[in-house]
């Protein structure tokens, strides 16, 4: 650990083909883990920079829900406005090919978002196939329900793609007010009551199970001091649900609680639903195994 540890403490500084400087550092995947870049990465970028934005993997319910509730309260971060980027066809996908059908998927994340007390901003990543009329109807879709929307073209034609979305931002930031974070749920909460909070408020769950084992090891948490962190939910991230064959918006489904486990360093503990599989495991001797520091403090061993 002392190997894959010392340098791995600094975060990377990097560069756009424009020249924007990115820092990147640890890269946790939303759907098991808290989802975004680390704090010691962002607290550098906040001393450094007019405005910071930072990457909250997969969908709302994931990584922009891991970011207030865990990672905002661990670095003590404010957030001035939230991006929501969706893609027309993503929106078919939601809408099993009828975009309009798709929307309401939008509509909870948006939903949701707000639920934190931050202003937030639509932005439609655009691929080369959308047309005019999907485009507008989507912009429709926004404009009656009073969000603000931008077309981001960021890939095809870089910075002069985006100007548009980041003055939206901007304007977001300057004019919209800002309750500041309203948590999910209390860390004084039970662990249950956490789960239920997120599973309800969420993803729109109509309540949670627990299978066999899941309670005894959620009591047997609580028992060893771990019940005051917050909760860390591993499910899919192909529905708002923990069903990854559910669709759109659903509703009526109840979560399930498979299990759960402490990351004690990084101070949440993890919920398990549904029918979650973990980042692959290491092979059977690791090359670790044969990496070492020496006494001068240079890395030995085959790589």
């Amino acid at each position: 650990m002392t190997v894959l540890l010392r340098d791995a403490l600094k975060p990377n500084l990097v560069q756009t083909n424009e020249g924007t400087p990115a820092i990147i550092h640890t890269g946790p995947f939303a759907n098991i883990a808290h989802g975004t870049s680390s704090v010691i990465a962002t607290d550098i970028a906040l001393r450094l920079f007019d405005y910071v934005v930072i990457e909250a993997g997969f969908g709302a319910d994931l990584g922009a829900e891991k970011f207030f509730n865990i990672v905002t309260r661990a670095g003590d971060f404010g957030v001035d406005a939230v991006v929501v980027v969706t893609t027309i066809r993503a929106l078919k996908h939601h809408g099993t090919d009828d975009l309009e059908a798709g929307f309401p998927n939008l509509e909870a994340h948006m939903e949701n978002i707000r639920k934190f007390g931050v202003p937030s901003v639509v932005a439609l990543n655009r691929f080369p196939d959308d047309t005019e009329n999907e485009i507008e109807l989507l912009r429709a879709f926004c404009g009656k329900r009073g969000w603000r929307m931008e077309v981001s073209e960021v890939f095809a034609k870089g910075s002069e793609g985006g100007k548009a979305l980041a003055q939206t931002v901007i304007d977001t930031i300057e004019t919209e007010p800002n309750t500041g974070i309203q948590y999910t749920y209390d860390l004084e909460d039970s662990l249950k009551t956490k789960i239920s909070k997120v599973a309800t408020q969420i993803y729109g769950s109509a309540g949670v199970e627990y299978v066999a084992g899941a309670r005894g090891r959620i009591r047997s948490l609580e028992k060893r001091g771990y019940g005051n962190l917050p909760v860390c939910i591993a499910k899919t991230q192909f529905s708002l649900s923990d069903n990854k064959g559910l669709r759109g918006r659903p509703t009526g489904d109840v979560a399930e609680v498979v299990g759960a486990d402490v990351s004690a360093g990084a101070g949440f503990v993890v919920i398990y639903m549904g029918d979650i599989r973990l980042m692959p495991g290491l092979p059977e001797e690791p090359a670790a195994f044969g990496m070492d520091v020496d006494e001068d403090g240079e890395i030995t061993g085959v790589f």
